[in-house]
């Protein structure tokens, strides 16, 4: 009963936040700010954060927050939502509509319910760990056997070789079918909808990947950190078809000499 609540409360907040995000879309006059660690922001993050932030605080007082924008709130509270209000901002900015709202709910630190909502296709996913939907119609990650058979998506081409080893991503860019930049929180969706095979990100936040790990679980995938790991202790996100994950850790993390 308790988590039928949660989720009917998840598509409120996410109903609130295509409202007001659908119109700074096309906005040609939407200003545009570089925050300390160089990322853009706009008012569209920022109203949209704070409205689900007042939503929350009404409906479940007792509960935290942790937020891109607005930090954290009773963050060791037994209920604690995680909120991106516009992941993938330098897309949303660029007129590029893979970018979407991120929403996760915790319970004691463990993600029980995520969603990935994308306002401009109308493409709303949820997860709860058991199963995860895409508007309301169940869907699976696509059980591919081979790397040679793989899509293999990230944010960005040149971050991970930046940030782990590059020969090992060259390795592993060049064993896949297809490379492709689909990124940001919509990576996630194609994967669990069974559109592509893997999504890689070197570097997150906790409201970057704490939705999504109930989204790909529910799907069937599997979702590690760039080394195997557990990735809610991680700062990186590995998630791929359950028969191909270990082959993609094991190139990740080869020793490679770089020339």
């Amino acid at each position: 009963m308790q988590m039928g609540i949660f989720v009917n409360f998840l598509n409120e907040l996410l109903d609130t936040s295509r409202e007001i995000i659908c119109p700074y879309f096309t906005d040609p006059n939407l200003q545009v700010e570089t925050k300390k660690d160089e990322t853009p922001v706009t008012i569209a993050d920022r109203e949209t954060e704070r409205a689900l932030r007042t939503k929350i605080s009404k409906k479940f007082p007792d509960h935290g927050i942790i937020g891109e924008e607005f930090g954290n709130e009773r963050e060791d509270a037994e209920y604690v939502w995680v909120l991106d209000p516009i992941d993938g901002t330098k897309s949303f900015i660029s007129g590029v509509p893979l970018f979407g709202t991120l929403i996760g709910l915790l319970k004691d630190g463990v993600p029980i319910l995520g969603a990935i909502d994308q306002p401009i296709l109308r493409q709303r996913m949820t997860g709860d760990g058991e199963q995860t939907l895409l508007n309301g119609n169940p869907v699976d990650i696509r059980n591919t056997d081979t790397l040679a058979e793989a899509t293999l998506l990230s944010t960005d081409p040149l971050e991970p070789g930046r940030t782990w080893n590059q020969a090992s991503w060259m390795n592993l860019t060049n064993r896949v079918r297809l490379y492709r930049t689909w990124g940001d929180c919509y990576g996630y969706l194609l994967l669990a909808a069974g559109k592509c095979d893997i999504m890689i990100d070197p570097i997150v936040s906790k409201w970057d990947f704490l939705p999504v790990i109930p989204i790909i679980r529910g799907a069937g995938g599997i979702i590690t950190d760039w080394t195997g790991e557990d990735p809610i202790q991680g700062s990186s996100i590995v998630a791929s078809s359950p028969r191909i994950h270990a082959e993609i850790i094991q190139i990740l993390n080869q020793d490679i000499p770089e020339n």
